[in-house]
């Protein structure tokens, strides 16, 4: 008996000892983050910001790389499948859960199968129209769209991303028949918009302000529940006659399943870290963020409770499923 129980306690120590190691030795190479939009928007933005920070107390490069397209689902594909030794990352997006429940066969389950790390930052968008337009306000827009069903466009990064459900939830709360039209990106739709092919577009603050501080756009409502703070005269969808509407979206870091949980621990502390740099908090800040950390379990109740949210939503709007 006395054997047996030495013999259980080696095997528990043998197995201890390697996680030991790896919290230690983590990161040996550089680390990849996917995200699933294109470059130079909004996720590929937040990446970057968080990861050369990052960087300095890990002690390896993060690479950044976008794997664009259906609504980031093709990134979140590829680090679900990914070998989960924490060197393949994800920057999830409030899409992610979108897809979990817009998409009818996903290659992977939202939750399930990603570890959480931590979230980043959570933001509204800006519901953007050229200066020049003649709706001086979004109820203006609606109601010219209810008079036109399907005569007003809207643009956005793509099918299945956040801002396309919020365009979905736009119409069907408002009683209108809005037609959306997707691009790749925020830089697709944004080139649309100020090239006149499209009356307006739904963005992140991010994809947008520089060309609202030039003069060349107009934000005519904010989808959170509250004003932004960025653009405070700029009043909420809610304000405009849609009661209750709200939208935002998130960011946050995920690993594979499986991937040990020293080096979720590490990564969540160095995420923590850079997240209190002033110059970090300000550039999220000036996409149009609200930085919020959180522990991995808080993010994985976060995210299940957001997919939970839009299956709901998809499900009473009847908005179409890919």
């Amino acid at each position: 008996m006395l054997r047996r129980h030495l013999v259980i306690a080696l095997s528990a120590g043998s197995l201890a000892l390697p996680m030991t190691v790896l919290a230690q030795t983590y990161p040996e190479r550089p680390i990849k983050i996917l995200q699933g939009f294109a470059p130079g928007g909004n996720a590929d933005a937040i990446a970057r910001s968080v990861s050369q920070e990052m960087i300095k107390g890990l002690g390896q490069s993060m690479v950044v790389e976008a794997q664009a397209g259906a609504g980031g689902t093709i990134a979140a594909t590829t680090v679900s499948k990914a070998k989960p030794d924490g060197y393949t990352l994800l920057l999830a997006t409030g899409g992610h859960a979108v897809a979990g429940a817009l998409y009818n066969n996903l290659a992977y389950r939202t939750v399930q199968d990603f570890e959480m790390v931590s979230t980043i930052t959570y933001f509204p968008f800006l519901i953007v129209v050229p200066t020049n337009s003649k709706f001086a306000n979004l109820s203006a827009l609606l109601a010219t769209a209810k008079a036109n069903p399907e005569q007003i466009t809207y643009g956005t990064a793509g099918i299945g991303s956040t801002h396309h459900l919020a365009g979905e939830l736009l119409a069907s709360m408002s009683k209108t028949q809005l037609l959306h039209v997707p691009y790749k990106g925020d830089s697709g739709s944004l080139t649309a918009l100020l090239a006149g092919d499209i009356p307006m577009i739904i963005a992140p603050p991010t994809a947008v302000m520089a060309n609202i501080k030039a003069g060349k756009l107009r934000a005519i409502a904010t989808t959170g529940p509250q004003r932004w703070p960025g653009l405070p005269e700029v009043p909420t969808v809610a304000e405009q006659g849609v009661a209750a509407y709200d939208v935002r979206s998130w960011a946050g870091l995920m690993a594979p399943a499986g991937t040990p949980r020293p080096v979720i621990d590490r990564l969540n502390a160095e995420l923590q870290k850079a997240l209190l740099v002033p110059g970090v908090k300000t550039r999220l800040e000036d996409m149009g963020g609200e930085v919020r950390g959180s522990t991995p379990e808080d993010m994985k109740t976060m995210v299940a409770g957001q997919t939970q949210k839009w299956i709901q939503i998809v499900n009473e709007a009847k908005i179409p499923k890919q």
